[in-house]
């Protein structure tokens, strides 16, 4: 009978629109959840009844179904905080979890580190990277991020790179007095180096045109910080010869001597190479040391020794890497940010806490670096946004609301005419 089925179809309709209401309403109750992402239902007519048949046409529908759930994957507003492990992806990647019940997913990148140094989302699930070696250089090898190294052990210097210009107006018959060097230089710089112990020392590089287009270098450290020196004398440690050509380049680059013996228990004999720019002979530019005919002068010197540090604090690069800041002023990078990108996110299965799990409908996650495969890029100290908006959210609440009325009209039109057949009997 069709007062029958017109009310099944009203019933249809109150069920999806009800099904719509809640899909609503969660997008609404989540308006403040980090990372998440709304949801729209989808409904389907249905067709129960033809009355011709497969010839087509002439077919009564039976109201409606919800026919799926679809997540709206845009990009949330980036809300900047003051927690430098807060995370926020501009792009299409997911944080890569670990946890209990094995991998998961997620957007929020509310992040800190628990007790044990491990970096964890709110839940306490694992976040995971790709590990650093021991030189700081970022691996393929996938793991846990944490902070285990909070104190840096010491380097000893192994090498001292200079960019500088000698002057090529010097008199080369000046002959050097180690008692005197000042005097019997023409040219001096420092240099702070490191002895095994991490402790620092101050080596004094002092130059002699020695020839045409040669220059011999001497490093010199005080007696006193040494093993096999009395205090007020400086100790030779270190002697080299610099070769450049007539266009002012150094062409060549040499070491003599290089036996560095520091005091308080170091290790002796420490041999420390000093660099002084690309000479051509290895295929260089020859443009670091020059001898021009201007004054000389150091522009730049650096080397590759510290002192023992603890961790001062972390920070993450654009790229995702996390870095330890320690308290000898070196940086070191730990690991990196690993990013899941997914061919359909529309399909991740949704486990709550902001988690999401692969699905045969999502396909398998691609791992990769932030900054590659269209995964997104990275900002520390900031938060992806919930993407619900509310005025939107209000205009469908209010439309299912309608849609719902106007179904349970359907229902008590269809109950009344049924009373009036129940009355014919009775009339």
């Amino acid at each position: 009978m069709g007062i029958l089925s017109s009310m099944y179809t009203g019933v249809s309709g109150l069920s999806g629109q009800g099904e719509a209401i809640s899909i609503y309403g969660d997008n609404i109750a989540n308006a403040n959840t980090n990372g998440f992402k709304t949801s729209r239902p989808e409904f389907q007519d249905v067709i129960a009844k033809s009355l011709k048949g497969l010839l087509g046409g002439n077919q009564i529908g039976r109201g409606v179904r919800l026919s799926g759930v679809t997540p709206i994957y845009s990009q949330g507003s980036i809300i900047q905080t003051e927690s430098s492990t807060d995370l926020a992806i501009t792009g299409d990647g997911f944080f890569m979890l670990n946890g209990a019940d094995g991998k998961s997913f997620t957007r929020n990148g509310s992040f800190h580190f628990d007790k044990d140094g491990k970096l964890v989302n709110p839940d306490g699930y694992h976040v995971m990277g790709f590990q650093a070696d021991e030189n700081g250089k970022i691996t393929s090898k996938m793991g846990e991020i944490s902070v285990d190294k909070t104190v840096i052990d010491a380097k000893r210097t192994s090498e001292v790179k200079m960019n500088m210009n000698l002057d090529l107006r010097a008199d080369k018959s000046l002959v050097f007095d180690p008692l005197h060097p000042d005097q019997s230089s023409h040219f001096a710089t420092g240099v702070t180096v490191y002895d095994s112990a991490g402790t620092a020392h101050t080596s004094t590089l002092y130059f002699n045109k020695s020839g045409d287009g040669e220059w011999t270098w001497r490093a010199m450290i005080k007696g006193e910080e040494t093993t096999n020196g009395t205090k007020g004398e400086l100790v030779e440690c270190g002697r080299g010869i610099l070769r450049f050509d007539t266009d002012g380049r150094l062409r060549e680059q040499s070491i003599e001597k290089s036996s560095f013996n520091f005091n308080k228990g170091a290790l002796p004999d420490q041999a420390i190479s000093f660099t002084f720019g690309d000479d051509k002979s290895h295929g260089g530019a020859g443009i670091q040391v020059t001898q021009y005919g201007t004054g000389s002068e150091t522009y730049k010197t650096s080397q590759d020794g510290f002192t023992a540090g603890s961790l001062a604090g972390m920070t993450f690069t654009d790229d995702g890497v996390l870095t330890a800041i320690y308290t000898n002023g070196e940086n070191v990078n730990l690991s990196q940010i690993a990013l899941a990108k997914f061919e359909s996110p529309e399909g991740l299965f949704k486990m709550g806490q902001n988690r999401f799990r692969e699905s045969r409908l999502s396909g398998q996650a691609t791992i990769g670096s932030p900054q590659t495969g269209g995964r997104g890029r990275l900002s520390s100290k900031t938060i992806e946004a919930s993407t619900t908006d509310i005025a939107s959210e209000f205009i469908n609440l209010i439309q299912a609301q309608r849609n719902f009325q106007a179904n349970s009209k359907v229902i008590s039109t269809s109950d009344e005419m049924l009373t009036d057949v129940m009355n014919i009997k009775r009339s």
